[in-house]
């Protein structure tokens, strides 16, 4: 899949961490991915603050170095306003994923990374892959999906890039022309600063000169992974076809999209050869209708809604619901009065969400098949959920949640709520002792620590609520911050005995990997000279 991520990321250094500079200087599509971490090569004194990644002939990340430069470009893309935090449509993005990597473990890679699914708001047609398996989707992407096997093809192509490791490649490869983009990024982030017309200029121009000289590369890499997408597809039981409409779709796109686009944008390489490629892939299999699931539809009405949640946005996404209903469709009437519902709800008009939200969920009880897939799925108890956590029904909440976790043990959403209505009640102590058991469950989670902290705060735990946001942090790589968060931690007045021990231990062992990141990017930066 290529396309327009408009969205731009520029990545610096700063000590440990990456700082993400979203200016809209520059477009670029999928295919020239490592345009993206072009930045990362050093390429001489005007570069001398950016990071070196990869051994030291510059020939490729390492996987190990490929998952952290992951972690620590979403440490900033979470923070960023446009990041969709919503847990409904995350555990559905994330199960869909899994499925699609359980039909075929080997596109883990050889590194066989956790792969995590996301979505941002942007109305441009795209998705697109961080390396070490972070995998992002725009709103309008999601939205102009008209199947569920549309919008699998492209997570297909996208874990394709992944599991292929295109970003490393794609470094190897263009390492002699590594300092055009570097210098032009350089520039681009100084005249920010007082023009950022004058950035734009600066910066499409050096890095179009160099991007243009990875097309031939690129074309390669979106072959490779439109291949393994379609195989990927395939033995998850979507329909093939899927991918064909889709890309028939995305050229339409691009091609409305071309006048206004730079000159190595235009020359993307969305190709006919490419499309006739998958065609005769599909040529070869059997037609295989597939439903889109409950999911999928109610995923997309909650896209719909969080796309532009100001308060013309709402109005406009009531309409197209009212629009959808005159349908009769059971599939259109379901998702319609959900959205309605959780359109009601952000207008703080919880009688009527509730009211949409048994209306979509009675005409699922009379499908036996959407009716299964409901039990399975956390989207109606967790938008349940949502309306009377905002209503201040904390006791409600508490008690279904409590019910749902023993149905959906591993849904993230749930337990969220859950969690919420505790705080939110005043249960502090048993936030405190839920929070515990399921970081416990899952270490890496950073929601968790933030959560604990905000627990702490409100006991007036002050040296723990500072060790959890140093947690949060430390598990996302980003090192400066964790430690500031430990020297905060040891002065306050109640850290006790055993929480300086603690506070020491991590310290020691962060400032450790920290010195060790350091020294190494300082090895590859004398290399790279």
């Amino acid at each position: 899949m290529s396309g327009v991520y408009r969205r731009n990321f520029f990545v610096t250094s700063t000590d440990d961490k990456f700082l993400i500079w979203k200016r809209g200087l520059i477009s670029f599509g999928l295919a020239t991915i490592a345009g993206l971490f072009s930045p990362v090569i050093s390429g001489g004194a005007m570069a001398q603050n950016l990071p070196v990644l990869g051994d030291t002939a510059r020939e490729e990340l390492s996987p190990l170095m490929e998952r952290r430069l992951g972690e620590q470009i979403m440490y900033i893309v979470r923070r960023d306003p446009d990041y969709i935090e919503d847990w409904a449509i995350s555990e559905y993005l994330n199960r869909l994923g899994n499925k699609m990597l359980d039909a075929r473990p080997d596109a883990r890679g050889e590194a066989n990374f956790n792969f995590d699914f996301f979505a941002v708001r942007d109305p441009v047609l795209n998705a697109f892959a961080f390396p070490g398996g972070f995998i992002g989707f725009h709103s309008g992407l999601i939205l102009s999906a008209q199947s569920e096997s549309e919008l699998a093809s492209v997570m297909g192509h996208e874990i394709g890039h992944v599991a292929q490791r295109h970003i490393a490649r794609m470094l190897a490869a263009q390492k002699y022309d590594a300092f055009i983009p570097i210098a032009a990024l350089a520039l681009a982030v100084l005249a920010a600063r007082s023009s950022p017309d004058a950035a734009i200029a600066v910066a499409t121009g050096g890095q179009g000169l160099a991007i243009q000289k990875q097309l031939n590369f690129s074309r390669d890499a979106e072959r490779e992974a439109d291949r393994i997408g379609f195989l990927i597809l395939r033995d998850a039981g979507f329909d093939t076809n899927g991918m064909v409409s889709f890309f028939g779709r995305l050229q339409n796109s691009m091609r409305n999209y071309a006048d206004n686009a730079p000159a190595f944008l235009r020359s993307h390489p969305l190709t006919s050869e490419r499309i006739a490629d998958i065609q005769g892939r599909v040529a070869d299999q059997r037609y295989k209708q597939v439903p889109d699931s409950l999911d999928f539809l109610l995923t997309k009405a909650r896209v719909r809604v969080l796309q532009d949640s100001g308060a013309q946005g709402l109005i406009d996404a009531r309409t197209w619901f009212e629009q959808a209903l005159r349908s009769g469709r059971a599939e259109d009437l379901v998702m319609a009065y959900y959205g309605l519902s959780f359109v009601a709800m952000k207008q703080g008009l919880y009688a009527e969400a509730l009211r949409y939200h048994k209306l979509s969920s009675s005409i699922v009880q009379k499908s036996e098949t959407l009716a299964i897939q409901a039990r399975a799925s956390c989207m109606y108890i967790c938008l349940e959920l949502e309306i009377k956590l905002a209503a201040k029904q904390y006791g409600d909440v508490i008690r279904q949640a409590e019910l749902a976790m023993k149905e959906l043990p591993l849904s993230r959403g749930i337990a969220y709520f859950f969690t919420e209505a505790l705080l939110n009640n005043n249960s502090l102590n048993r936030a405190e002792n839920f929070l515990r058991d399921q970081i416990s469950l899952y270490r890496t989670e950073p929601k968790l620590y933030k959560l604990l902290a905000r627990t702490y705060a409100q006991q007036g735990k002050q040296a723990l609520q500072h060790i959890a946001l140093a947690d949060e942090a430390a598990v996302q790589g980003g090192w400066s911050a964790a430690i500031h968060q430990l020297e905060i931690a040891r002065q306050q007045k109640d850290a006790s005995y055993y929480d300086m021990s603690v506070i020491d231990a991590k310290e020691r062992e962060w400032r450790d990997v920290h010195k060790e990141e350091l020294a190494a990017e300082k090895k590859q930066s004398k290399h790279a000279q």
